[in-house]
């Protein structure tokens, strides 16, 4: 069965491009950073000391998980703190961190499926990091980034998918959320009545190698984001009033 959509909502790590290598790299830049502006802490905390003492950060605060940055913030306040260093350097480290965050290196279908989706509706980024589309230098194709930081609450929690279509203008069925996570982004989109496309990149294959569950399944699942623009482009049809240039893609799952 066909469904009509006015707009799409987009997930971005792991969807446009992979998160991991950049947290590697976070790692790397700031224990380097750390050796030269506070030995003290880096020799408290090197890299495998510092991610157990993010994961006991995150753990023991939960009500901060919508804001990436200030979970961040507060594991570089406890080393430097415990390691008796000068919390004056919190935001020194947190730049660097934030500098790196936002060095990615997206999927090589990513950029161009991307412009072609925007060229066709508008694209809203819904996201529970901290990425800065801005700095990243993508924002020119979404017509608005909308966090979890910024919103109050991280997906899958409906009221974020909400305010995204009511700044999109659109009901929740009018727009398809696309992401790679199952639970924050196919679960709770489809929760919140939007339409929804699983990303299913290969390299989620050995987590997942199909869909699990079998009460909510995604309208659409593809292996990349240029799959997705192909279905769009296919589908695209000129259903709105012909004196209206409101654009509307329909899909065939």
């Amino acid at each position: 069965m066909n469904f009509r959509i006015r707009a799409i909502t987009l997930d971005l790590d792991d969807t446009l491009w992979p998160f991991a290598p950049i947290g590697a790299r976070i790692e790397r830049v700031l224990d380097d950073w750390l050796r030269i502006h506070s030995p003290r802490t880096a020799a408290r905390f090197p890299i495998v000391e510092m991610r157990a003492l993010r994961e006991w950060v995150f753990a023991g605060h939960p009500h901060l998980l919508h804001d990436m940055g200030a979970l961040r913030r507060l594991t570089l306040e406890y080393a430097f703190r415990e390691s008796g260093e000068d919390l004056a350097l919190v935001q020194p480290a947190y730049d660097v961190f934030y500098a790196e965050r936002n060095r990615v290196e997206c999927y090589p279908d990513a950029i161009d499926a991307l412009a072609r989706i925007a060229a066709r509706l508008p694209v809203a980024a819904l996201s529970n990091g901290n990425a800065d589309l801005v700095a990243i230098g993508l924002d020119r194709h979404f017509a608005f980034q909308l966090g979890a930081r910024e919103h109050g609450a991280a997906k899958p929690a409906a009221s974020i998918f909400h305010t995204a279509c009511e700044r999109l203008g659109c009901a929740p069925d009018e727009v398809l959320h696309v992401g790679d996570h199952i639970e924050a982004d196919v679960l709770g989109a489809a929760r919140a009545g939007l339409r929804t496309a699983w990303v299913h990149r290969e390299d989620a294959h050995a987590q997942h190698p199909h869909w699990p569950h079998a009460d909510i399944v995604p309208d659409l699942i593809v292996p990349d984001m240029a799959a997705l623009a192909d279905r769009i482009d296919a589908m695209h049809a000129a259903t709105a009033p012909r004196d209206s240039d409101e654009p509307v893609a329909e899909i065939t799952p």
